[in-house]
């Protein structure tokens, strides 16, 4: 576990756990070592940093590619971060550039290293499950590893959409851990990687309960 990762966990993380109390149930379910993809739904923007604080391993986060490239005392600052903490660069383009984080992420998982995707894309607007988009399947057989679906339940309750910093609230946020599903042999065309897409939501929705809509969640909130 890198360093700033690790003092991390020991600030941040203990803050988390103490200052909330989430309730976390399927530990057992978290690989001990090797590559593995934590697959959630997307309620907050607290999704990682509760799912950091409970996940006892490294978990490489993705990274806009601004804070790698940076210029001056604040980009040398800021890549120091970034490579310490074992970030993911994620380049902010379409096409080609977009697919360089899953690139980046490869080599990652092959190494043993953990990360988390939210398939959905972006935070459900209204607190349904959404269709789930292929990268984690994709990903997942790339690399050879099993994924590990999340519920993250009450994040929505602690910092909605709009809300700057989490609300003190204790016993409010439950995390769930389901099986591993294992992608080792899978086919990697497209009909295969919407079956993996989709067993895999329906191990979230297991997990959470929540409505599930077979559609892509919207890109923005709509506006009330």
């Amino acid at each position: 576990m890198p360093l700033l990762y690790t003092i991390g966990k020991f600030t941040v993380g203990n803050a988390m756990m103490l200052g909330w109390r989430p309730h976390v149930e399927g530990l057992e379910h978290i690989p001990r070592s090797g590559g593995v993809i934590f697959a959630g739904n997307h309620l907050s923007v607290a999704d990682e940093l509760f799912l950091g604080s409970v996940v006892p391993r490294h978990l490489a986060f993705w990274a806009k590619e601004e804070y790698f490239d940076g210029t001056g005392v604040k980009g040398w600052f800021n890549r120091r971060l970034m490579h310490g903490l074992g970030a993911i660069r994620v380049a902010r383009g379409g096409g080609r550039d977009a697919l360089t984080a899953f690139d980046g992420a490869i080599p990652v998982l092959k190494a043993g290293d953990a990360i988390a995707l939210y398939p959905e894309g972006t935070r459900s607007p209204d607190g349904r499950l959404y269709r789930g988009r292929t990268g984690v399947a994709r990903l997942s057989v790339a690399a050879g590893v099993p994924v590990v679906p999340v519920g993250m339940l009450g994040t929505d309750k602690v910092q909605p959409i709009g809300q700057l910093i989490p609300k003190p609230a204790r016993g409010v946020v439950t995390v769930k851990f389901g099986a591993p599903i294992p992608t080792v042999g899978r086919a990697d065309d497209r009909t295969s990687l919407r079956q993996l897409t989709d067993e895999v939501m329906a191990e979230i929705q297991k997990l959470t309960g929540q409505e599930y809509v077979g559609r892509y969640a919207p890109a923005k909130p709509p506006k009330e």
